[in-house]
């Protein structure tokens, strides 16, 4: 079984025929400037031997829907006025460009005609192109060739492992093959270099090709006949597939079907450490888990993520500026994947938190790290509105074939059913419910390729699923969150054990394509922390809902309690909105207070010895999630007057002061000492979030049996792991 994918080889360079070649001129067109992507840029037009731009007057959609289907994709997305990619240079061949959609070249569309403008450069039009390709598009190429009449079809293209590989997972080498007009064909290798192998791997989600048995493969292509592909490729080794390298020189056939003394394209691609076969002490050694520079949060998938950087033991983001997809691929290839799809801005997979570490980033494509690339240190003017992203090429490991969804309203929904091994065979069941959580949803969900979990469900009757799968193949199953497939987390193996069996209590989710991600403000925390001496007799609401020691209960009201008091500023900086799990029917009505609380358990405050034994609690319900203060242009959604909606907008905060109640930790039990004060948010995991890690916050305290001093407090992942202050704790929750 051979790995394909629908990618079409093809030229962004496309000679068109107009209806009538007498009376059309022929033009070429191109994507070029400052683009992110492989289908999008600034559109240039090759006319009359140069290149020139197309002016955005009267520009439609529907003109843009011409160009890009010109260029081999399906359709346009959208398009752009005033240079978004950047200004180009020479003539602007075409200006006030009126088309209806449906004509095939540009030069059909009626216009001022070639060459009459009365624009500058500054309003050089650029496309967004639908990134899927036309099947079997037909282009006429010449810029690259030289030659005037090639027309060239090239379907599909796939790696061919020989039968001793074709159980590997990923399959990680065999022959090149290209499917032309209906027919696979190899490659002559006579013109082809380590760079075209390069954008092969690239492509299927490998950082890197390495060398291989020639005598094997020399072996197997003399028994087999051949059919080669008549042209050679010529790749930069800095193209994210094989589809953006230039076509080489046609190849002169030979009687015998070979190319000379050259053989078919072989091509053998190291795997990321994450994707290695577990046999391969090679692939471990070649990629050793040391402390990352580069790393990427906030991706729902795997390969995907805000860029996020290591500089003096703090981690911080990457500002937009020229980012492209030359710098995305050298992140990606760092962190073990292939080359990068896509080069996102505007902080598309959420915004960081802490500095903004590189700026005007430029990349020759070779670098090993980000860090090795040249860039500007001065961020000034950038803010994580701005935060570069990246979305890599991963091996195929076949992760989707062995789970699915079955019986919910749409396919982001339902009971969650595994393929199996039972006596001998594969068959489909369903999973244990119990203990089934948010953590474990969003496993299902990176595996399914959809995102992040929304919900995790115990009970899924209402959603029929297929009844031949009733019956319950795995149970007991805890995952760390970090899993690419739900068989990668703990479970109890063939010994299944769930009381409750399956069918109606079979576990489901919903996946989104989006998720929160609260952070807490560390430096207000740090700012607010001190103490309050209080009367038992103003605490008696507090002591209801349990936010004193065990201890309070047996002193009298003219006692008092001493309390570790300061505000915590929540902010959402993902991509959804913060909601409350439970709906308004489900919030519980505290009279002492007289207040509703949507969440039971919203944070976790704890006094914490060094060793990180705890030594005094508090807890925050949520009694009121609302929108306290937004960043500038996003307006308030919730607020909780008049049992209104609660939650927290994406690009809001909401912040709970020092002076409420149970915005403490009582110590009076405390003896003078150093402690770590840790707040967990969302510590039962009742909401799902894009990032859990950045959840918890440390502060280091100080404590004389008067005053107290909170200092160093930095919130999770943002310290690497070797800076972390605290030796033996982790920032991960582990309270399930």
């Amino acid at each position: 079984m051979a790995v394909s994918s629908a990618l079409y080889i093809f030229s962004l360079l496309v000679l068109v025929q107009a209806q009538s070649e007498s009376q059309q001129p022929q033009i070429q067109l191109r994507l070029a400037g400052d683009k992110r992507k492989h289908y999008e840029g600034r559109l240039e037009v090759f006319y009359n031997n140069e290149w020139g731009t197309v002016c955005d007057d009267d520009f439609s959609i529907e003109a843009a829907h011409v160009a890009c289907r010109q260029l081999g994709f399906l359709g346009a997305v959208a398009w752009s006025p005033s240079a978004k990619f950047g200004q180009g240079e020479g003539h602007i061949w075409l200006d006030n460009v009126h088309c209806t959609g449906r004509e095939k070249s540009l030069a059909e569309c009626p216009s001022n005609g070639f060459g009459v403008s009365d624009c500058r450069h500054s309003e050089d039009v650029g496309v967004m192109c639908n990134q899927k390709r036309i099947p079997g598009h037909r282009f006429i190429n010449t810029m690259n060739n030289n030659v005037e009449t090639l027309e060239e079809r090239v379907e599909e293209i796939r790696l061919r492992p020989i039968s001793s590989h074709i159980k590997r997972i990923p399959i990680t080498e065999g022959f090149v093959e290209l499917k032309d007009r209906g027919k696979w064909r190899q490659i002559c290798n006579e013109e082809w270099t380590p760079l075209n192998s390069r954008v092969v791997c690239g492509m299927y989600g490998f950082p890197g090709e390495k060398n291989y048995n020639n005598k094997v493969y020399k072996s197997l292509s003399m028994r087999k006949k051949k059919n080669y592909w008549g042209f050679s490729v010529n790749c930069t080794g800095n193209e994210a597939h094989l589809s953006s390298c230039k076509l080489g020189k046609p190849l002169e056939p030979k009687r015998n079907g070979t190319c000379g003394h050259g053989l078919p394209v072989v091509v053998s691609c190291v795997p990321g450490r994450a994707f290695a076969p577990s046999s391969s002490i090679g692939f471990r050694k070649a990629y050793r888990p040391e402390q990352p520079l580069v790393r990427l949060r906030g991706g729902a998938n795997i390969g995907e993520g805000r860029v996020e950087v290591l500089k003096n033991g703090v981690w911080g983001t990457v500002c937009d500026d020229n980012w492209n997809l030359r710098a995305a691929t050298v992140v990606c290839r760092e962190l073990g994947f292939g080359s990068a799809k896509e080069a996102l801005s505007g902080a598309k997979l959420g915004q960081g938190m802490g500095p903004v570490h590189m700026n005007e980033v430029e990349c020759s494509g070779f670098e090993k790290s980000l860090t090795d690339c040249y860039f500007n240190n001065d961020a000034l003017g950038c803010s994580h509105e701005e935060d570069a992203a990246v979305r890599c090429n991963v091996p195929a490991m076949g992760f989707q074939k062995r789970i699915r969804l079955s019986g919910g309203r749409n396919p982001f929904e339902g009971r969650v059913e595994v393929l199996a091994e039972k006596n001998g065979s594969l068959v489909w069941g369903t999973v244990c419910s119990e203990n089934w959580g948010i953590i474990e949803a969003m496993v299902v969900c990176r595996q399914l390729g959809l995102g992040f979990a929304s919900h995790a469900f115990q009970e899924t009757w209402y959603w029929a699923g297929d009844a031949n799968a009733d019956n319950v193949v795995m149970s007991g199953v805890r995952c760390s969150g970090t899993e690419m497939s739900l068989p990668q987390c703990l479970h109890h193996g063939k010994h299944i054990d769930c009381p409750k069996g399956g069918g109606r209590f079979a576990a489901g989710v919903s996946c989104s394509d989006t998720a929160p991600d609260l952070v807490l403000n560390a430096q207000l925390v740090e700012q607010t922390t001190y103490l309050e001496d209080r009367p038992m007799y103003a605490l008696q609401c507090a002591l209801e809902e349990n936010c004193l020691s065990s201890t309070a209960k047996k002193n009298d009201h003219s006692s008092y309690r001493r309390l570790l008091r300061f505000s915590s500023q929540i902010h959402n900086v993902g991509q959804a909105d913060f909601r409350p799990k439970m709906g308004y029917h489900a919030w519980t009505w505290h009279e002492c207070h007289r207040h509703y609380h949507s969440i039971e358990v919203f944070t976790h405050y704890d006094l914490l010895s060094l060793n990180g034994t705890k030594v005094a609690e508090g807890h925050k319900a949520s009694f009121c999630l609302e929108d306290t203060q937004c960043d500038e242009g996003i307006q308030k959604r919730y607020a909780c007057a008049n049992f209104g909606e609660q939650g927290i907008t994406v690009g809001c905060w909401d912040t709970y002061r020092h002076d409420i109640d149970c915005q403490w930790i009582d110590i009076t039990d405390v003896k003078p000492g150093d402690y770590i004060l840790q707040v967990v948010i969302n510590p039962n995991y009742d909401v799902a979030e894009s990032d859990y890690t950045n959840n918890v916050l440390k502060c280091k305290c100080r404590y004389d049996g008067y005053r107290i001093w909170a200092y160093n407090c930095h919130t999770g992942g943002s310290l690497s792991s070797d800076m972390d202050e605290y030796p033996g704790m982790s920032n991960q929750l582990h309270l399930r």
